[in-house]
């Protein structure tokens, strides 16, 4: 979502760090840079004044102009207001209240507040293992209280019984008391939207307040509305009292100034942002880190944190054990590529790692395909158990075999084959060196590939980001040239394996499922 405000910054920034120093005249052309950059990317007039104003008075000075890198230090005022203003620190659901705690999401019809219902319920289930019950109190939108029941089943929640002829108000005291009798610590209500805000819609979220009593009343905008949401917000807040903001789709090409605009507006914290349909796809909003993202810094934290959740802990703890032997065959590399998906695939890790904006077009020229990584998979999957575990078996009736079955064709098998082993011959030296606990073996770790995956602390995380990121004046991350060495190759920059012409995929060796062609 921030990508187009991310591009415009980096390239403001570029100029500021490449000159010796800065005069009054530089920092305002700058700013003028930046106020442009943000009403492009619709954040709100007055905001983008505040925002300004702040950075110029606090840039303009002799400690930045005489600073011995008086653009990094511009980068970084900027990076402290941005932080200000998407909310300072991050403000999770709070649940400290006497059960069953009641949440209830409002929001206009559309903004996807029944799916994100079941994604904090899968969310407080599966993290913080409370008991927790859905309602759905939507008595207009036909089937809204079905799909509820269709998600609860999905991630494993309960929800309330439909009861047809039952009010909004009637529902939701049936099931407070349902919560209440059944020893559930969290009840979620669902309540109905409208396409516009109109004056029902506000008194029939007064009276479910009322009867419902709710600690938390989470307002779902779909992040794609631009300023629309600002103005959502704020109606919702003054009629109803908002005590956060769930933004949605925030994978799509929205500008971003929704998530800087209304946290300024309301000054309501975004709690949570969806990134994307699956019911895992919902992350905490933490603006240092969204600052980082927008300011081209990568979220490595974040990163480690999905590989942590997602990744199947005996699954790598049995990789590990075969690459200490030497051994990796075709099941262990599915395996792998499906891990890989799980956190988001090659577009999602790539967008948490420093300085990757900065290599765009070089990304670009890759031609990255995620959809090849499925692809391979299949041909995997069409194969028996015996040829993934023995791929030397594999002649030509056994390719055009798994060929038809994976819809692919018998030169994809091959490439397919080759690119294994020359993954098996790295695992072998590998396992050859066991015990030696290098920068690649560390990365193989973080990725599941050895050793277990434990839940890092947060010193540790932080540890990381410091590590991977440098450092600069008050704690602010380096902005790299590129990725990290180790992370794409051996180099900096983006030079890829020799002859497959995109970039290593951490944790997977140096393997290459795109395919590249050598230029």
């Amino acid at each position: 979502m921030f990508e187009g405000l991310s591009e415009k910054l980096s390239g403001i920034f570029d100029k500021l760090t490449g000159r010796g120093a800065l005069s009054e005249a530089d920092v305002d052309a700058a700013m003028r840079e930046v106020r442009r950059a943000l009403l492009e990317a619709d954040v709100a007039l007055d905001v983008v004044r505040s925002f300004v104003d702040k950075v110029r008075h606090r840039a303009v000075g002799a400690n930045v102009v005489k600073s011995v890198t008086p653009g990094q230090m511009v980068i970084k005022i900027v990076n402290d207001v941005l932080v200000e203003t998407l909310g300072s620190n991050a403000d999770p659901i709070n649940l400290d209240a006497a059960p069953p705690v009641a949440i209830m999401m409002v929001g206009l019809q559309g903004a996807g507040k029944t799916t994100t219902s079941a994604k904090i319920a899968k969310r407080l289930t599966d993290r913080m293992k409370r008991k927790v019950l859905m309602a759905s109190l939507d008595v207009k939108r036909p089937a809204a209280q079905e799909q509820l029941a269709v998600l609860g089943r999905q991630v494993g929640v309960d929800t309330l019984p439909i009861v047809a002829g039952q009010t909004p108000v009637q529902i939701a005291r049936r099931a407070e008391e349902a919560a209440r009798l059944q020893g559930y610590d969290v009840v979620i209500f669902d309540t109905a939207g409208r396409t516009h805000i109109d004056e029902p819609l506000m008194l029939e979220m007064a009276e479910i307040k009322t009867a419902a009593r709710p600690h938390e009343i989470l307002l779902v905008a779909d992040s794609l509305t631009g300023q629309d949401a600002v103005n959502l917000a704020k109606n919702f807040d003054d009629r109803v009292g908002i005590t956060g903001i769930v933004l949605t789709r925030t994978d799509g090409d929205g500008r971003g100034g929704a998530a800087l605009s209304m946290r300024a507006v309301t000054g309501k914290p975004i709690k949570l942002i969806g990134t994307g349909e699956k019911v895992d796809d919902l992350d905490d909003f933490d603006p240092s880190r969204i600052a980082g993202r927008i300011l081209g810094m990568g979220d490595i934290v974040a990163l480690v944190e999905k590989a942590a959740a997602n990744i199947d802990m005996e699954k790598a703890q049995r990789a590990a054990e075969r690459m200490r032997k030497g051994k990796f065959d075709l099941q262990d590399l599915a395996d792998q590529l499906a891990q890989v998906e799980k956190i988001g695939g090659i577009g999602g890790i790539m967008g948490m790692l420093p300085g990757v904006a900065k290599i765009k077009d070089q990304i670009a020229s890759a031609n990255l395909d995620e959809r090849v990584i499925k692809r391979q998979r299949a041909i995997i999957m069409s194969m028996t158990p015996k040829e993934r575990r023995d791929p030397d078996i594999l002649k030509s009736s056994r390719k055009k075999r798994v060929a038809a079955g994976s819809g692919t064709r018998v030169e994809d098998v091959n490439k397919l084959l080759k690119q294994h082993r020359q993954m098996a011959d790295m695992m072998k030296a590998m396992g050859g060196a066991a015990g030696k606990r290098g920068p690649m073996a560390k990365m193989a770790s973080m990725f599941g590939l050895g050793g277990g995956m434990p839940q890092p602390t947060p010193e540790q995380l932080e540890a990381m980001q410091k590590q991977l990121g440098g450092g600069m004046p008050g704690g602010l991350p380096k902005l790299p040239d590129a990725p990290p060495p180790g992370l794409f190759g051996p180099k900096p920059g983006m030079p890829g394996l020799p002859g497959l012409g995109a970039p290593k995929l951490p944790g997977l060796g140096g393997f290459n499922p795109f395919g590249g062609k050598k230029k």
